[in-house]
C-alpha cells in the first residue's frame, strides 16, 4: 500500500465538488438501473454528448424490464450515433439476465453485479457508490489521471500492475464517511481539472499533488501504447428504384453489427466516377444523379472517407446481402455514423422533388 494514502486530503476534495460539480440528469437519482445506464454510455464518449442520449434512454426504457422485452433493433436504433454499440448490445443482454436472475433488480454485491455482462470493474463500483452508497472505488481514466499525479506514479499505466495499484491506492483513500462523495469527486476533478493538460492552479489538491511539486504534472501519466490510426478510403453508392434504397445490414462478426450501411467497395484513394466499378461490384446497371460529396467518419482506430453518389436502378433487381427497403423503414433502422448523414442527404433531396421524377 502507498505511504502517502493516510495524508490524502478528502475533506477539501469533497468541499470542492459540492460546491463546483456539474448539473448532470443521473446525479439527481440513486436508481441502480439509471446509474448503470450512464455509467455505460459515458465510456469513451463525451458527457455533453451523452446527456440527450440518457434522457431519451431513460424515456423508452425507463426499467429494466422494459429494455430486456424490447428487441435488439430499437436498442441499437436508441443508440445510434454514440458509437461503441457493443455497449448497447451488452446493455440489452445484461437486462434481460438481471429480469431472469434478480428479478429485474440490479445486486448490490460486487459478486454478484459481476457476472452481468458489460459490467467491468469500473461500473461495479460506480453503481455500488452511487446507487448503494457502498465504500467502492469506481476507477477509470480520469481517475488514474488524477491518482497518478497525486502520488507521482511514474510506471506505464498500460500495463495492468500499475492500474492495479492505481486501484488499490483509490480504495486505501476513501474516508469511512459518506465515501461516494470522494469518489465521484475524483471523477469529476479528472474530467474538469485534472484532465490531459492540467489546470493546476484550479485544483483544489495541488498543495499535496506530488507531480505539481515536482513541475511535472503535464507530463504524467505514463502510457507507452500508442494506438496506430489507419486511413480508409470507400466509393459509396446511395441507390434508389421504386421509391426504395438498397442498403444491408452488417451482420454479427463484423465492426458495424447490426448496423445498416448503403453499398461501398473498397479504394486506395478517391475516385472522381466510380459508376462503372459500383455497377460491376452489385451487379447492377447504374445510371448516375448527382455527387453527394466526402463524408467523414471515424471508428475504433479508423478514420473513413466516404465518397458518395446517388444512383438510380430501372428495377429494384435482387442483390446478394442487400434489401431494398423504403423511406420509413429506413427512418426505423439505426446506420453507421458516415452513412447515416448520407441518408440524411437523400431524404433532403427527396423532400426537395430533387429525384422525384427519376424513381
Amino acid at each position: 500500500m502507498h505511504l502517502d494514502c493516510q495524508k490524502f486530503d478528502s475533506s477539501t476534495l469533497k468541499k470542492w465538488f459540492l460546491s463546483e460539480k456539474r448539473d448532470l440528469p443521473w446525479r439527481e437519482t440513486r436508481d441502480p438501473y439509471a446509474i448503470w445506464v450512464s455509467e455505460i454510455m459515458l465510456q469513451q464518449t463525451q458527457v455533453s454528448v451523452v446527456i440527450p442520449y440518457f434522457e431519451r434512454w431513460m424515456q423508452a426504457f425507463p426499467t429494466i424490464e422494459s429494455l430486456a422485452l424490447s428487441s435488439l433493433d430499437k436498442v441499437i436504433k436508441m443508440w445510434e450515433g454514440l458509437g461503441y454499440y457493443s455497449r448497447a448490445r451488452n446493455l440489452h443482454e445484461g437486462a434481460k439476465f438481471v429480469l431472469l436472475e434478480f428479478d429485474g433488480k440490479l445486486p448490490d454485491s460486487e459478486f454478484e453485479l459481476q457476472k452481468i455482462k458489460g459490467i467491468g470493474p469500473y461500473t461495479v463500483g460506480a453503481i455500488m457508490s452511487f446507487a448503494f452508497h457502498k465504500r467502492k472505488a469506481a476507477v477509470d481514466g480520469n481517475v488514474i489521471r488524477v491518482l497518478a499525479r497525486l502520488f507521482y506514479v511514474q510506471d506505464d499505466i498500460a500495463k495492468p500492475k500499475t492500474v492495479q495499484t492505481i486501484r488499490e491506492i483509490a480504495e486505501a483513500i476513501l474516508p469511512e464517511d459518506e465515501s461516494w462523495i470522494v469518489t465521484e469527486a475524483l471523477i469529476e476533478l479528472g474530467a474538469t481539472v485534472c484532465t490531459k493538460k492540467p489546470k493546476c492552479m484550479s485544483c483544489p489538491l495541488k498543495a499535496s499533488c506530488k507531480a505539481f511539486l515536482r513541475g511535472e504534472a503535464d507530463v504524467l501519466p505514463f502510457k507507452s501504447t500508442k494506438i496506430t490510426i489507419e486511413s480508409l478510403f470507400r466509393n459509396v453508392a446511395v441507390v434508389i428504384a421504386e421509391n426504395r434504397l438498397l442498403v444491408r445490414r452488417c451482420k454479427a462478426d463484423e465492426i458495424m453489427s447490426d448496423l445498416y450501411e448503403f453499398p461501398f467497395i473498397e479504394a486506395k484513394s478517391l475516385t472522381d466516377d466510380q459508376t462503372l466499378e459500383l455497377s460491376q461490384f452489385l451487379k447492377l446497371p447504374l445510371i448516375k444523379i448527382r455527387d453527394l460529396g466526402e463524408v467523414n467518419h471515424s471508428f475504433t482506430r479508423f478514420r473513413v472517407k466516404l465518397n458518395a453518389a446517388l444512383f438510380t436502378a430501372e428495377k429494384r433487381k435482387q442483390v446478394k446481402d442487400y434489401e431494398w427497403l423504403s423511406m420509413d423503414e429506413l427512418e426505423q433502422c439505426a446506420f453507421s455514423s458516415g452513412h447515416r448523414r448520407l441518408f440524411h442527404q437523400v431524404k433532403i433531396l427527396i423532400l426537395d422533388k430533387f429525384v422525384i421524377d427519376l424513381v
